[in-house]
């Protein structure tokens, strides 16, 4: 049993939104994207540099209007069972009780788009559930934070990038009243992979 909350990150967070990063792209990306680039993006080099990269978001993000948001499980552990583990395991589970776990983040900021006006326009730049944890509601709340914050900040829209193959999230985010806006990129990655910009009226 867990549970289950939305906070904003904190230093102590980096690697465990580094890790949920690494395996949400590696279980979510192998079925469209080409198999080299997918190695090089989840590789120990490049997840160093994702590191240092979420450590900067999150403990110095350019403006108050970028945040990174990470969907949480607070781990409830069968106290019935702990005197099998001998004094040792008990101390060593003990210590998890109440602990937190990173299940999914989201970062936003305002839209970059040149053809946005990023006064009323923000844009969610990562949306990603670790995949041990899907199915629970944490993306239903990371979505409903984001937007929560953004319409806090005075924004009307929010936009967000995603690969056109990944029906996954499309579907979860059309189902929940995005929609693509006409705006396409074009990723050279030994073979063309489409990118498509889905919007969102938050006013």
């Amino acid at each position: 049993m867990a549970d289950v909350g939305v906070r904003a990150a904190r230093h102590e967070d980096v690697a465990a939104v580094t890790g949920t990063q690494i395996r949400a792209w590696k279980y979510g990306y192998r079925d469209f994207l080409p198999e080299g680039p997918l190695e090089q993006m989840t590789g120990p080099a490049a997840e160093n540099m994702w590191r240092q990269q979420w450590e900067d978001a999150i403990t110095s993000p350019p403006s108050r209007r970028h945040r990174v948001l990470v969907a949480v499980e607070q781990v409830v552990l069968d106290t019935d069972a702990f005197p099998a583990l001998g004094p040792g395991g008990i101390e060593a589970m003990a210590a998890l009780q109440g602990a937190e776990k990173v299940a999914g983040l989201a970062s936003h900021a305002p839209a970059e788009d040149p053809d946005l006006d990023p006064t009323t326009a923000g844009e969610m730049l990562t949306f990603l559930i670790d995949p041990d944890h899907v199915r629970r509601g944490h993306g239903s709340r990371l979505l409903n934070a984001t937007v929560d914050y953004l319409r806090d900040d005075g924004y009307h829209a929010i936009v967000t990038w995603v690969f056109a193959e990944n029906y996954a999230v499309r579907g979860f985010l059309e189902s929940a009243g995005w929609g693509a806006d006409g705006a396409e990129r074009v990723i050279d990655m030994g073979r063309t992979v489409r990118m498509i910009r889905l919007a969102t009226d938050i006013s």
